[in-house]
Parts: structure tokens; C-alpha cells; sequence
């Protein structure tokens, strides 16, 4: 890159990276953590700040082995810097979301081109997966970095030349970073990519020359084993038990009533990664079409391939794009395989597939004949159309079926959705059409990239600025208000007591142990109700008649919007400087 060429790469790389820091980082922390996992990570990294024992992760006073110890690392760091809250607990998760982003970019840019970098680090942000994973206390944000800059460094390491060949070590250190993130599969995402690419494209024999495969394993297991050797010896199978249930048990069979069909990832990518999964059907097509009609050769040849559909990159960009679809179809068939199933399991490939997408698109634009196109933009729009009638039928879905959430939500049936699912459905309306007339049309095609991404960041911004508020003021803060009051309120002997649905940021906000009682165990209550110390119990106000007799006399401290807070002692403090709540409504108590 000349130095004439910089200033407009920096400028870009500039502009990607304050658009990726609003959409990760604007009102990160204005809304309550949401249960269930979220709320339990948050709690265990404010454990671990707590107590200062960085080996083991804890919930509610408990061992915590669902997921292994970085993202715990890294949201103690947090609560140092900015407190313990929502916003520190979100924090790893949006860093780790813009660094994608930047890692992205600058592999494309040195892969391809400045056009094809851009185009890729939007289609990246711009969609609902990676933006969503970027702004929750989860662990994905942070496997979906390590795991992509690994398999970045793998190919960089493979093809590069000089000192480039050194970002194979980045393979390791990336491979074993996301094992300590989340378990085995931070290894298993990069190495069924690069296995699968290596076999395919016959280059084993130039990865062991290359790849320092026994260096490398040595490194792996130099930064991965020792944490869980610690906890092994110092927990020994208490450990051992719960970490082969969440991994090898959640493969082999449901885990928490997350299952589906093997169908269930194919509308999650093609709404998760909205509006650019309309684009990825026809380069995943073309990336093994071409491969093989090139005679699957592994050196690269000065010549085009002839009989090929699409504009023919170099034949290094187009092994490229073999190793994203490869890339893409072996994580897909993994998660698929499992027999625990999420939305958020398939973030890993969606790098993948902002590569392929990107570059598609970049040759569409050069070439307007190129077969395929037309297709895409139908698609595109007609995902986005089906989107709207998804937002605009959601009031009266809710509508319908809101008596059945009221165990969940005790105001389900008295608090309405606001105009945000319409003002969506709008926008979706209105952003579809534009980008079937800029799209449809050969000379003002390039236009659609920037209505379909335009379209994506507005729907983004309804839901934080308009849709969030509304839906954490009535649905997820109230509970959280009365947990963190009755932590103000209790001393470390005292009792507090979750009744009903089990809500595990209720231990967050209260900042103590809590116990928890499912309806049916009542006879919890009454025990602890018999000890001389200080009770508080939240519940929704719905379940009190559901409290054994000796709760009869619990006094209600505090109401807010369908739970309340009773206490065998009426006294109650108000911190100073805290907003009272607002007087009852038509919503109210």
C-alpha cells in the first residue's frame, strides 16, 4: 500500500470503527441483565472481583462449571474499571465485538482490496447475530474473536511469505484462548475448518512444513491446560462430572430444553445474518463449483479458469473463498449435530460468511451480468418483507398469547408493545423496496449495499433507543429493583429468599446468596421463616397465596409493576440519593 493510499484506508478503518463502538456501546448498560445466562455470567465474574479467587468461578456461592474461566478474567477487569454493573458486565463482550470487526477488516484488506475489506466489515456489524452476541454478558462475542483471529492466522501462516508466516502461531494462541472462553469448541470451530480445507485442497503435506504442528500443540497446551488442571486437582471430580455434562453431555443430548430439528439453523443464518445471507447461497455455491472445476489444483496458476459463472478473481482469492465456505459448512453441520441447539452457536461461522458475501458483491458491482444477482436481491427483499409482517403481526401475537406468559410476566396482559414493532416494520417496508429499485437495476446497483445496510442499522436503533426501555421498565428491572433493595437491607446472617421462576440475576442485584424456591417447594420458606433472623422474599404478587401459613405475616416493603417484596421485619432502607419509584398507574401494582 502506497503512502497515497493510506489516508483513505485509515479514514475507512476509522469510520468502521466508530460505527461498530456507537452500535456496540450505545445504552449498553441501560437495560437490566436478562435471564438466564446472563445474569448468571455477570454474577459470577462479581464473585470472582469479590472474593479475588481468580481460579474458580462461582454462582451464588456455588461452583460454576458451565463455562470455563476467561470471560470471568475479563469481567473482574471490568467491575475494576468502571464498578459492578450492567455496563462493566457488557463491556468485554462490545470490546471484543468492535476488535472483530478491526481483525476483519485488516485481513481482507491485506487478502483483497480496500473495496472488499469495507464491504466485509459492514456486512460483519451490520447484522442481527454479531450485534446482539456484541451487547450481552455472554461468552460468544469473545469465542467468535478468538476463534476467527486463529483461523485467520492459520491461513496467514499457510500462504504468507516471510514474516508473515509467523502469524501461525496466532492458530494456537487463538485455538487455546477460546478453549479457556468456552470450552472445547474454541478448538473444535478452527480445527474442523482447517482440517476440512487441508483435506480438501490436499495440503497437509505443506501444513506440517509449515504449520509447526507439534510447536504449536506444545503452545496449546502450555496456555489452555493449566487452568483446568487446577481445577481438577483442586476440585477434583465435582469438576470433572459437571464439565463432561456441558460438553460431551450437550453434544450427545438436549441440555435445558434447547433442542430443535436439523433444519433448525438454516432460518437463525438467513435472519440472523440479515440482510447479507440473501447474498451467500450463490458464493457458496460457486467457491466448490470452481474448485472443482480447476481439477482441485493447490498451486496457483497465472491463468483464469475458463466456464466459470462469476468474474474470476486470482486464484488465490478464490482458495480463499474454498476455505470460508469450508469454513462455513463445517461449523453449520457441527452445531447442527449437536444435539443442544441455540441461536448464538453458529456466531463463529458468520465471519466466514461476510468474506464470501463481500466478495460477491465487490465482483457483482465490476461485472453487473454476473449470474446470480438478480436472484439475491429477491431474496433480500423478500426476507426483509417477511421480517415486517413479522414485526407488524407481533402486537396481536402478544396479544393473544399474553395469559400464557404471566407466570414469567406477571402484567403480560395489561402492558402493550408500544409503536416500536410497527415503526420496525416500516422501516423494513420501506428499506426493502429501495433496495429492490437500486439493486434491480444494473446502473445504480451499488447503491442497494448502502439502503440494505442503512435499513439493518435503523432497525438496530429502534430496538436500543425505543423498544429496550420500554421492555426493561415493565419486564426485566422490576424484580431487579426489589433484589438490589433487599441487599441494601440485609446483613450477611440474614435471609433472601427468590420465590417462583427462578430469575439467577436476582443474586446480581441483591449482591448476596439467595435462595432459591420453585413453586411446589414451600416447605423451604417455612423453614427458613422459623430461624431468628432477619427474611425478605421477592415473588410476583400473583404467587402470595401460594406462601405456606407461616408467611401470613411477611409484611409487603415495596410493589413494582406486578412483584413485591415482603419481610418478616418492616423497616426498610431507602439509599440516599435513590430515585423513588413512580407513583402506581394504570400499569401499576
Amino acid at each position: 500500500m502506497t503512502t497515497t493510499d493510506r489516508s483513505p484506508h485509515a479514514l475507512l478503518l476509522l469510520a468502521l470503527l466508530a460505527l461498530s463502538g456507537l452500535l456496540f456501546f450505545l445504552a449498553l448498560g441501560d437495560m437490566g441483565l436478562t435471564d438466564r445466562d446472563e445474569g448468571r455470567n455477570a454474577e459470577a465474574g462479581r464473585e470472582m472481583f469479590e472474593s479475588g479467587d481468580r481460579l474458580t468461578p462461582t454462582f451464588n456461592g456455588e461452583l460454576r462449571i458451565a463455562k470455563p474461566v476467561f470471560i470471568y478474567w475479563l469481567m473482574e477487569q471490568s467491575y475494576r474499571l468502571f464498578g459492578v454493573n450492567e455496563f462493566a458486565a457488557r463491556f468485554p463482550s462490545a470490546l471484543f465485538g468492535v476488535g472483530l470487526i478491526f481483525i476483519h477488516y485488516l485481513f481482507l484488506v491485506h487478502q483483497r482490496d480496500q473495496t472488499v475489506a469495507l464491504f466485509g466489515g459492514l456486512m460483519l456489524l451490520l447484522n442481527l447475530e454479531i450485534l446482539g452476541l456484541g451487547r450481552m454478558a455472554l461468552t460468544d462475542s469473545v469465542l467468535i474473536f478468538f476463534t476467527t483471529a486463529s483461523l485467520y492466522g492459520f491461513w496467514l501462516g499457510l500462504h504468507g511469505e516471510g514474516g508473515v508466516r509467523r502469524w501461525i502461531w496466532a492458530f494456537y494462541i487463538g485455538m487455546a484462548l477460546a478453549t479457556l472462553t468456552k470450552g472445547p469448541v474454541g478448538f473444535a470451530v478452527p480445527i474442523i475448518a482447517a482440517a476440512l480445507y487441508l483435506t480438501w485442497t490436499r495440503r497437509w503435506r505443506d501444513y506440517w512444513q509449515k504449520g509447526v504442528p507439534l510447536a504449536g500443540l506444545l503452545l496449546f497446551i502450555l496456555l489452555a491446560a493449566p487452568w483446568y488442571a487446577a481445577m481438577f486437582l483442586v476440585h477434583g471430580d465435582a469438576y470433572a462430572t459437571g464439565a463432561k455434562a456441558n460438553t460431551i453431555g450437550r453434544f450427545l443430548s438436549p441440555m435445558e430444553g434447547h433442542q430443535g430439528t436439523i433444519f433448525f439453523y438454516l432460518p437463525v443464518l438467513l435472519l440472523g445474518f440479515f440482510p447479507w445471507s440473501a447474498l451467500l447461497p450463490v458464493p457458496l455455491y460457486h467457491a466448490f463449483k470452481n474448485w472443482r472445476s480447476s481439477g482441485g489444483i493447490s498451486r496457483y496458476p497465472s491463468a483464469p479458469l475458463p466456464h466459470s459463472d462469476l468474474p474470476q478473481p486470482s486464484t488465490p482469492g478464490r482458495e480463499l473463498e474454498l476455505f470460508a465456505a469450508l469454513w462455513v459448512v463445517g461449523v453449520f453441520v457441527f452445531f447442527t449435530a449437536s444435539s443442544t441447539r441455540l441461536p448464538h452457536y453458529i456466531g463463529p461461522l458468520f465471519p466466514a460468511a461476510a468474506l464470501l458475501t463481500a466478495s460477491y458483491w465487490s465482483r457483482c458491482l465490476q461485472d453487473p451480468t454476473t449470474k446470480g444477482i438478480r436472484g439475491s436481491i429477491h431474496l433480500m427483499m423478500g426476507l426483509g418483507y417477511l421480517l415486517a409482517v413479522g414485526f407488524a403481526c407481533l402486537p396481536t401475537l402478544y396479544a393473544t398469547y399474553a395469559s400464557k406468559m404471566v407466570r414469567e410476566f406477571p402484567l403480560a396482559g395489561q402492558v402493550d408493545l408500544g409503536s416500536s414493532p410497527y415503526l420496525a416494520a416500516t422501516v423494513l417496508l420501506l428499506g426493502m423496496t429501495l433496495v429492490g429499485y437500486l439493486g434491480l437495476y444494473d446502473e445504480r446497483r451499488g447503491g442497494a449495499f448502502w439502503a440494505a445496510g442503512a435499513t439493518l442499522a435503523s432497525l438496530v436503533l429502534i430496538v436500543i433507543v425505543i423498544a429496550t426501555p420500554h421492555i426493561n421498565r415493565y419486564v426485566i428491572a422490576p424484580p431487579q429493583e426489589l433484589a438490589y433493595a433487599a441487599g441494601l437491607n440485609l446483613s450477611r446472617q440474614d435471609q433472601f429468599i427468590a420465590y417462583g421462576t427462578t430469575r439467577p440475576s436476582s443474586v446480581f442485584y441483591a449482591k448476596r446468596k439467595t435462595l432459591f424456591v420453585p413453586i411446589g417447594e414451600e416447605d423451604r420458606i417455612r423453614t427458613a421463616l422459623i430461624e431468628p433472623k432477619r427474611v425478605m422474599i421477592l415473588l410476583p404478587e400473583s404467587a402470595q397465596s401460594k406462601l405456606p401459613a407461616e408467611a401470613n405475616g411477611l409484611v409487603p416493603i415495596l410493589k413494582r409493576y406486578g412483584y413485591v417484596l415482603l419481610a418478616n421485619q418492616p423497616m426498610v432502607m431507602i439509599p440516599e440519593g435513590a430515585t423513588p419509584p413512580p407513583p402506581p398507574t394504570t400499569l401499576g401494582h
